[in-house]
């Protein structure tokens, strides 16, 4: 393990990629901690302390905690995420976007740039729509000229995320976005680890094995795969032969991420967030929709297994991967070309898709039923839950084969195994 991290150490150029990522995580952090201008941060983290059931707790956690004293990085990265998510669902709707998805670099080049305006426009409406939510609740004193400052200031401190993240992808290690998540969950850490060492000794003993059990599922499933062999012929490419060989398509058994959870935490907490604006239903709504009832839980889950399919589907387009292996003369041992092919990876990926949403599904749902019969408190399985391990996790597996890359690239030796 220290070898390679020597190893990696000598290497000028990784070297200069990790610590132009750690400064730029640490400029992050920092932004994270400047209050926004006309913004009182005592009254908001005193509004947040009773936010636990809504969507904004787990806005609030992938901003880092920012969102709780409304600072300066308070909306996170998160317009960023969702215009990418909302850029790759509007391909299968719009065939201008399909079109440019299939030009190469280029294409995506033009996505980038309409997710950017995306992300700009999202930012100014999520920061007008906190500025109200919190000038209706009382921890916020708006006037014109303040509402149009924090909303100036908000949408200019997303774009500039939004730029540190494209800056990592380019010149540090890792995909830039996935990091920014990455340290704003780890920044909640510290407060989980109190509430864990704060709890009695059943949670103080069973916590961490749970926690390392989860670890332990989390990387199994992300790394497995089903492997559909190729066969190439041979073709000729102009006045040459091209030799064929065997391949294989990897299909992964979590193909749609977080997704999926992202997508039903929105939802099932969005009712408990509109009770916020009216008053007179919010009796109602905190008697059935509170997280830790046994039919929210079973509605949640049910949602991210539908999500993990839909979102998958627009990920994997069978057809599509059929028409292009039938281009390259490649094909399925015993499967003929064309539509059986694509009847083919489609039976395949329904099948595959199941565990991966049942496992989602699960590793959402953990930290409620650890509440609710584990006797844990809401801090620790907030922080230490199913939901930021799998992102941390995740994205710690992608930053390491980036690293392992760029080290085999120089004959070192490589540390995943």
């Amino acid at each position: 393990m220290f070898s390679w991290l020597t190893n990696a150490w000598r290497v000028p150029e990784l070297r200069r990629r990790v610590l132009f990522t750690a400064v730029i995580l640490a400029l992050y952090r920092l932004g994270s901690w400047i209050p926004t201008p006309g913004v009182d941060p005592q009254a908001i983290e005193d509004y947040f302390a009773g936010q636990g059931g809504t969507i904004l707790n787990l806005l609030n956690i992938f901003s880092g905690g920012a969102l709780s004293q409304f600072a300066l990085f308070a909306l996170g990265i998160m317009p960023y995420v969702t215009a990418s998510i909302i850029l790759q669902l509007m391909t299968v709707v719009i065939p201008r976007l399909e079109q440019l998805q299939k030009e190469g670099e280029a294409g995506y080049a033009k996505i980038n740039q309409y997710t950017r305006y995306l992300t700009v426009a999202l930012a100014a409406l999520q920061a007008a729509g906190y500025s109200y939510l919190f000038d209706r609740q009382g921890a916020l004193n708006l006037t014109l000229s303040r509402f149009v400052l924090i909303v100036i200031s908000l949408t200019a401190a997303t774009t500039l995320l939004m730029w540190m993240g494209e800056l990592i992808t380019k010149r540090g290690i890792g995909n830039g976005i996935s990091l920014l998540i990455f340290a704003s969950i780890l920044s909640s850490l510290p407060g989980g680890i109190r509430a864990w060492y704060e709890g009695d000794a059943f949670e103080r003993l069973m916590f961490p094995l749970i926690a390392i059990a989860i670890i332990v599922a989390v990387v199994f499933v992300q790394e497995g795969q089903r492997r559909i062999p190729i066969q190439y012929a041979k073709r000729m490419v102009g006045r040459r032969m091209t030799t064929g060989g065997t391949t294989y398509m990897p299909l992964r058994v979590n193909m749609a991420g977080v997704i999926p959870i992202i997508f039903a935490a929105a939802i099932m907490a969005f009712p408990p967030t509109i009770a916020q604006f009216f008053p007179t239903t919010q009796s109602f709504i905190n008697e059935h929709f509170q997280p830790s009832d046994l039919i929210y839980v079973f509605l949640q889950g049910l949602l991210i297994v539908i999500f993990t399919y839909f979102y998958t589907a627009v990920q994997f387009n069978p057809i599509d991967q059929a028409d292009n292996l039938r281009k390259h003369g490649g094909y399925v041992p015993g499967i003929r070309p064309g539509p059986p092919t694509a009847q083919y990876l489609d039976r395949v990926l329904t099948r595959l898709t199941l565990p991966g949403s049942l496992y989602l599904a699960l590793v959402a749902t953990l930290p409620t039923l650890f509440i609710r019969y584990g006797g844990f408190s809401q801090a620790t399985s907030a922080a230490l839950g199913g939901t930021s391990i799998l992102i941390v996790v995740g994205v710690a597996l992608d930053t390491m084969r980036q690293m392992e890359s760029q080290m085999m690239m120089r004959h070192y030796e490589g540390f995943l195994r």
